[in-house]
Order: structure tokens, then C-alpha cells, then sequence
């Protein structure tokens, strides 16, 4: 049984940086697709950034391109979503999933193991 568990949000200004974190639980630290998923209120839920644990492709909503950054430790089964240059726009529930497909999907619903969500404000 996979566990994840995110930790990082908070409260920001815009042009401020945080840094989340999604400790993956399990027997194995498996080659997976990792993605953080963000999800504003009366909005859907959607992807902004993924990892393939097996060689560190990545992949980056439009949206994020060039101010998030997601990257992994293996020995601390630990992904990472570095986000700088914050907008008000980014203001979401933050949500790692796994799944052990390739290639990385931005539906949701392909996604079997969720973390229970990291809150980021960023305020202007």
C-alpha cells in the first residue's frame, strides 16, 4: 500500500517562493509517475507538474513553465515542487498522486494514490 503525504504550503506574497514536499510511503520506492495536482475552489482539478522516478522526466503545465521546479531524492523518497515567482493565481490545494503508468497523465482519475493536500495562499 502506497502513502503520501505532502507538507511545504503556506502563506505567500506574490513573487514569493515555497517549496512543497511528498514523502512517498511503501515497501519499494517504484518507478512511478509522481505529479502534483492543484485544485482552486470552484475550479477542476488539474496537473501542474509530474516526474518519472524511473529517469527524471518531467513535465510542466503551461501555466507553471519556467517558475516551478519538480524534482526528487531518491533516498529520501521524497518529490519535491520548488515554485517561485508566485501569482495570486496559483492559490490552490496542492495534491501529490502516483500511478505506476507511463507516460505521466494530467486526468486525475488515471491516478491511484493521493496525499491529503497542502494548502498555498499567495496574496497580493
Amino acid at each position: 500500500q502506497v502513502q503520501l503525504v505532502e507538507s511545504g504550503g503556506g502563506s505567500v506574497q506574490a513573487g514569493g517562493s515555497l517549496r512543497l514536499s511528498c514523502k512517498y510511503y511503501a515497501e519499494r520506492y517504484s518507478r512511478s509517475c509522481m505529479t502534483w495536482f492543484r485544485q482552486a475552489p470552484e475550479k477542476k482539478r488539474e496537473a501542474v507538474a509530474a516526474i518519472w522516478t524511473g529517469d527524471d522526466s518531467t513535465y510542466y503545465d503551461d501555466s507553471v513553465k519556467g517558475r516551478f521546479t519538480i524534482s526528487q531524492d531518491v533516498a529520501k523518497r521524497t518529490v519535491y515542487l520548488q515554485m517561485n515567482s508566485l501569482k495570486t493565481e496559483d492559490t490552490a490545494l496542492y495534491y501529490c498522486a502516483n500511478d505506476l503508468t507511463w507516460p505521466c497523465l494530467s486526468d486525475p482519475s488515471s491516478y491511484t494514490h493521493w496525499g491529503q493536500g497542502t494548502q498555498v495562499t499567495v496574496s497580493s
